[in-house]
């Protein structure tokens, strides 16, 4: 009898077990393709860092040469690997981002290679994403057409957007002093805050408020290494702005 009630314990323990192993989620696996405007400042590492401090795994990795665009990664040129990637490796999520001025100079390349890119991802069991850029520091009305090349060619291609041009905008308009840009393109430390916030956002849906002002990670002897460090009062416009502003996030 107390064989009997010790197999039917362990029994249950196991049920158990795989019953809860079953409800843990899955990490979600984000490649990141573009340029400088996502290297600056370690986006892809910033993205997983935040997450992780809310206890969310994102797996972030990057295909990333500067000054690239898209027709660049899809010819795999430059020294891109974004299709090897793609073909050798399971992605949820792969965001992409042109050439800062390509969207505008080159239209027909843009439209072509992203539609090109977006089938190739879902043809991969993955989502395409368009993380839509900003206007320079000295032209700030280079963003509307930027935004519209980026929403047209997410509405034909069906693939979603990070709005992280109009939130620069936005930011620039209510914090006219606000150290958005590290030249007259990049951004500061402060400006890849408020992207890699929105792009928390847009992979969890869950509120931003809870992110710390100091983002971190932990290097390879295990010691904590700062990707980032905002002064508070930065920290909470950034983190109530992006909370406030309305995007569409990742569908399930």
């Amino acid at each position: 009898m107390r064989f009997k009630i010790s197999i039917l314990l362990f029994l249950c323990a196991s049920f158990y077990t795989v019953e809860l192993h079953s409800q843990e989620k899955e990490p979600i696996r984000v490649l990141f393709v573009g340029n400088s405007f996502m290297f600056f400042n370690n986006l892809p590492q910033v993205v997983n860092a935040m997450a992780e401090s809310q206890g969310v795994t994102i797996e972030t990795r990057h295909s990333t040469v500067s000054g690239s665009n898209l027709e660049q990664h899809w010819k795999e040129e430059k020294g891109t690997e974004t299709r090897k990637l793609l073909n050798d490796q399971k992605w949820d999520y792969v965001v992409f981002n042109n050439h800062s001025l390509s969207a505008i100079e080159t239209p027909e390349s843009f439209e072509t290679y992203g539609k090109k890119f977006a089938e190739l991802v879902k043809e991969k069991g993955a989502k395409p994403v368009f993380m839509i850029t900003w206007g320079y520091k000295s032209n700030p009305r280079l963003f509307k057409p930027i935004n519209e090349a980026y929403i047209k060619l997410a509405e034909e291609t069906d693939s979603q957007i990070v709005p992280a041009g109009s939130l620069m905008a936005q930011a620039r308009e209510w914090r006219p002093n606000l150290d958005l840009y590290f030249d007259d393109k990049h951004p500061t430390s402060i400006g890849t805050y408020m992207i890699g916030l929105a792009f928390y956002k847009f992979f969890t849906g869950k509120s931003t408020l809870q992110i710390p002002e100091r983002t971190t990670t932990t290097d390879k002897n295990g010691q904590r290494l700062y990707l980032l460090i905002l002064s508070k009062e930065n920290a909470e416009f950034l983190k109530m702005l992006v909370e406030d502003f309305e995007f569409e996030i990742a569908s399930e």
